[in-house]
């Protein structure tokens, strides 16, 4: 079954929340994001192996060892999030997806906007930290 989104559509508190309308629109955005780190993780790729440290100058090569590394990091960091986002589209599939799997309570459409990959509410996420820093400070 397949559902055809208006081009200006944006999830609102005025419609049941995690309804058809709004589960696609957030599989579309998940999807989109999913396909951009990829497309830039293809691109970091290519840099990296076009890249070899022939610099001659000692302060090129490490220059371009450090970008290197930076490099690295980010499709490291991409691919975290490429799994992220898998999940979330696991859980729009199995119905799960909206909800703080602390409490069972809906995350505000306002956090899912800006995080599609949450899996916490704000209060839940705030608590979360705290206890980190709780635990940190020990």
């Amino acid at each position: 079954m397949s559902i055809t989104l208006p081009p200006d559509y944006r999830p609102s508190d005025d419609e049941p929340f995690m309804n058809e309308t709004q589960r696609e629109y957030f599989r579309q955005k998940l999807l989109k994001w999913r396909s951009e780190l990829l497309r830039e993780s293809d691109e970091t790729l290519q840099h990296l192996q076009e890249g070899g440290l022939q610099e001659p100058d000692i302060a090129d090569r490490a220059s371009a060892e450090t970008d290197r590394a930076l490099e690295l990091r980010t499709r490291d960091r991409a691919r975290k999030l490429i799994s992220k986002i898998d999940a979330a589209l696991g859980r729009i599939e199995d119905g799960s997806y909206g909800y703080c799997e602390e409490t069972g309570e809906p995350i505000s459409l306002r956090r899912l906007e800006a995080r599609p990959i949450a899996t916490l509410s704000i209060e839940a996420q705030e608590r979360h930290e705290r206890m980190e820093r709780t635990h940190r400070e020990e």
